[in-house]
C-alpha cells in the first residue's frame, strides 16, 4: 500500500511538472526564448554578496533595492547579446514609499523646460528608479521611473552634452505610456546595430534612436538603483522597488 501511494504521488508530481513546462512553452512568444522561468535565476548572475535581495516571489523577480553586494548590484544575464528583440513585463511596487523630490519637465529635444527667467521648471514626485541595460553598457539604459516624461528614456545619452542634438532628442520619450504604479507594464526593446527602438505598452516611445559608441555585443541587466541611509532608514535617492516577469528574447541575425 505504501509503495502504491508513493507511485501515485510521483506520477502526480511528474504530471504537474509537465503541465507547468507546457504552460511556459505556450506562454513564450513564437521565435523567442524565455530568459526567466519563473522559478529560479537560471540564465542570470545574482550579484556576489547580494544576500537574497534579488529574489523570486510568486513567480516574478522581486527586488527591494537593498542588495548587500560590495561591487556591482545589478542582475545581469549570463549570456551576451548583439541584435535582439527583448520583451519584459515590469511594475513598480507599492509596499513602501519611493523617494520624494523635485524633477524637471523634459522637452521633446531632451532639454529641461525653463521659465521666463531661465529657471528650470520642476515638479514634485515620489520616484522609483530602475531600468534595463543593453549590450553590457550602463550608458545604454532604458529607464524605468516616475518622471512626467515617462519610462523608456535613455539617461546616459540624453544627458550627454557631447552628443549631437538629434541623438539627445531621439532618446527622449515621445509620450508617457506608463500605467499607474502597481500595475504591470510591458517593454519591447529592439537593438539593431547602434539603433534602439522601445515600445511601452504597445506605444512607440523611442524609434530607431542612434546610440553612438554602443558596444556591438554585451549582457543585459535589470538595474539596481538607490541607497538607504542606515541611520535614518530613508532613501538617499529613488530606489529600485520593482518586479519583473515574462522576460523573452529573440536574437536577430
Amino acid at each position: 500500500m505504501g509503495r502504491l501511494r508513493w507511485l501515485i504521488c510521483v506520477t502526480g508530481l511528474l504530471a504537474f511538472l509537465a503541465v507547468c513546462s507546457l504552460t511556459r512553452a505556450i506562454d513564450t512568444p513564437e521565435g523567442f526564448t524565455a530568459l526567466f522561468n519563473g522559478q529560479d535565476f537560471a540564465n542570470w548572475k545574482v550579484p556576489e554578496g547580494d544576500n537574497g535581495h534579488w529574489k523570486i516571489v510568486d513567480g516574478v523577480i522581486d527586488y527591494d533595492a537593498r542588495s548587500e553586494a560590495k561591487k556591482d548590484k545589478h542582475l545581469w544575464t549570463e549570456k551576451e547579446y548583439g541584435d535582439f528583440i527583448l520583451q519584459v513585463d515590469w511594475r513598480m511596487k507599492t509596499d513602501e514609499p519611493g523617494y520624494t523630490w523635485q524633477v524637471p519637465i523634459l522637452l521633446p529635444d531632451g532639454s529641461e523646460k525653463k521659465d521666463d527667467n531661465g529657471k528650470v521648471v520642476k515638479t514634485e514626485i515620489e520616484d522609483i528608479d530602475s531600468g534595463i541595460y543593453v549590450r553590457g553598457s550602463e550608458k545604454a539604459q532604458i529607464n524605468i521611473w516616475r518622471w512626467p516624461a515617462g519610462s523608456g528614456e535613455v539617461w546616459g545619452y540624453r544627458t550627454d552634452k557631447k552628443m549631437p542634438p538629434e541623438v539627445r532628442a531621439a532618446v527622449t520619450p515621445k509620450k508617457n505610456a506608463d500605467r499607474p504604479r502597481g500595475e504591470w507594464n510591458t517593454f519591447e526593446i529592439t537593438m539593431k546595430g547602434d539603433r534602439l527602438s522601445v515600445k511601452l505598452n504597445g506605444e512607440d516611445v523611442i524609434s530607431s534612436a542612434q546610440l553612438p559608441g554602443v558596444p556591438e555585443k554585451g549582457r543585459i541587466a535589470l538595474q539596481h538603483h538607490g541607497t538607504l541611509d542606515a541611520k535614518s532608514g530613508k532613501w538617499k535617492g529613488p530606489p529600485a522597488l520593482v518586479q519583473f516577469r515574462k522576460i523573452y528574447i529573440k536574437e536577430l541575425n
